[in-house]
């Protein structure tokens, strides 16, 4: 089954071509990479499949929902609000800067779209949001505000948050890159987890070790273009394009 089906899309800023004719599928408990330079469109892609940017074209599909279609008279076209909202509710995005609110404590801010946005019930919020502190290893942190936390934390806070709504997909844009290098391990760690358990996950990374050992597939984009996508023995083994080795070569060396 495809959690997510993305055909031709589409994004432009003005004069910019974002996003070129962007074609791919993600199956049901499968990891997705997406690699390449920056300036490629990727961190787009995950906004206009998120709903924090409009796309200009192209077809959506999220957990066998429409989001973005064309009429019967080719023009591309959103799903009404209240399909927009709960298709909304079946995806978590965990952002690179953490975007967590700093006048809320560690626990309020995973609490607080529960109960406001799914009206759960406050004890059941909680007793979630400790569940989700544990499995991060931040059962000690619930009454501290993000800026008394290291920044590894902060994120893992972020994965807690997204994990609170129960999303059926979960996506990342690069994760570890605002991170000391000591501290991204255990953001990875977390993210080795959650593949285990099979959560279906769509990570834009500059972690190529990671990317070769956790993902199910790999999509290199650049110039807003999906250059080439496959398995991770094929993108980094010997028959991948000579793109995708030069590009590798960064990290190599």
């Amino acid at each position: 089954m495809s959690m997510l089906e993305i055909r031709n899309l589409s994004k432009s800023f003005g004069s910019l071509e974002v996003l070129k004719d962007i074609s791919f599928d993600v199956k049901k408990g499968e990891v997705v990479a997406v690699i390449g330079p920056s300036g490629s469109g990727k961190s787009t892609l995950l906004r206009c499949i998120n709903q924090l940017e409009h796309a200009d074209s192209g077809v959506i599909k999220v957990c066998g929902t429409d989001m973005l279609i064309k009429n019967s008279s080719g023009k591309t076209v959103y799903a009404d609000k209240k399909t927009l909202r709960e298709i909304r509710l079946k995806t978590g995005l965990v952002f690179q800067n953490f975007n967590l609110f700093p006048h809320m404590t560690v626990k309020r801010n995973i609490t607080e779209a529960p109960v406001c946005v799914l009206k759960k019930d406050k004890a059941e919020a909680s007793a979630r949001a400790d569940e989700l502190l544990k499995k991060m290893g931040l059962e000690t942190k619930g009454g501290s505000y993000p800026c008394e936390l290291s920044g590894g934390q902060q994120q893992r806070v972020s994965i807690a948050r997204a994990l609170a709504l129960s999303p059926e997909v979960l996506f990342f844009d690069e994760p570890t890159s605002a991170l000391d290098p000591e501290l991204t391990g255990e953001i990875l760690k977390v993210i080795k987890e959650l593949a285990k358990e099979g959560m279906t996950m769509v990570i834009v990374t500059h972690e190529m070790a990671f990317a070769r050992d956790v993902a199910d597939k790999v999509i290199f984009m650049e110039g807003g273009y999906i250059v080439e996508s496959g398995a991770p023995e094929q993108l980094f083994g010997e028959n991948a394009s000579d793109r995708v080795k030069q590009f590798l070569q960064r990290f190599n060396s």
